[in-house]
């Protein structure tokens, strides 16, 4: 039996990389998708290809940073489907690469209000849909940096610690009402976000930092997702699992 079987998901930031993946897969396993994403275009796109694929979807544009879409998005699902079952909060930024004193404060605002707020909007608008529903999953996209620090990405590197704490913080309030929230942490992957801003050798260099000695693929991640987003996981709550390559074993 497909482990989504009609259950009713919420992929943020789904137009490509890590979401686009975790949409398919959803999709394979029987789940029915709301695409979401920024970009209509890369949104559009994936809901087609599901579609396609004999899977369902429907495409929903908002930008996670701004609450009001957060709602939206989730009244989409239910107005749609009848339920939310499970939520991805995966939409995310780099932003500026700088230091600290030099770092632009527009910069930081966008990046926090993306990466963190964003995901505490969705938790804010999923949860109760859930609680209707009868329970589900909620999966929280961290980040190696969520449990490390590094050099010149301050905002990003304080907004995913600080979507591993309020992951943990969601996932105590609702453990008795059965809702799961966890966070995954992958290290680099080979998604537009990273292999665009960056050169070959800067790449070279950062699959280097991995003891597997190679990037990450959003495949790879996805399958991860699934399994926190299925009753597989049944027993999981308030977690944050790396899947980085040896990363953080170093």
């Amino acid at each position: 039996m497909k482990s989504l079987k009609d259950k009713v998901v919420i992929i943020t930031g789904s137009g490509s990389g890590i979401g686009r993946a975790t949409a398919i897969l959803c999709a394979k396993e029987g789940a029915k998708v709301l695409v979401s994403d920024i970009n209509e275009e890369n949104g559009l796109a994936v809901s087609a290809e599901i579609v396609h694929a004999g899977g369902e979807a429907v495409f929903i544009k908002a930008d996670t940073s701004k609450a009001e879409d957060n709602r939206t998005l989730v009244e989409q699902a239910v107005l749609k489907y009848g339920a939310l079952h499970v939520a991805v909060n995966n939409a995310g930024i780099a932003g500026p690469i700088s230091t600290i004193a030099e770092y632009p404060i527009d910069g930081w605002q966008k990046v926090i209000e993306t990466n963190l707020s964003g995901v505490f909007y969705g938790l804010k608008y999923q949860i109760p849909a859930m609680l209707k529903s009868g329970g589900g999953s909620i999966v929280n996209i961290a980040s190696i940096l969520g449990a490390v620090g590094t050099k010149f990405s301050p905002a990003y590197v304080a907004a995913k610690h600080g979507v591993v704490g309020l992951t943990k913080a969601a996932a105590l309030e609702y453990a008795d009402q059965k809702i799961r929230i966890n966070s995954v942490g992958p290290a680099y992957i080979k998604t537009p976000m990273l292999t665009n801003a960056l050169d070959e050798a800067t790449l070279t260099l950062i699959k280097g930092m991995h003891p597997i000695n190679r990037l990450g693929e959003s495949e790879e991640i996805a399958e991860l997702i699934l399994w926190l987003a299925s009753e597989k996981s049944s027993f999981v709550t308030g977690s944050y699992y790396p899947i980085d390559g040896g990363y953080l074993a170093q």
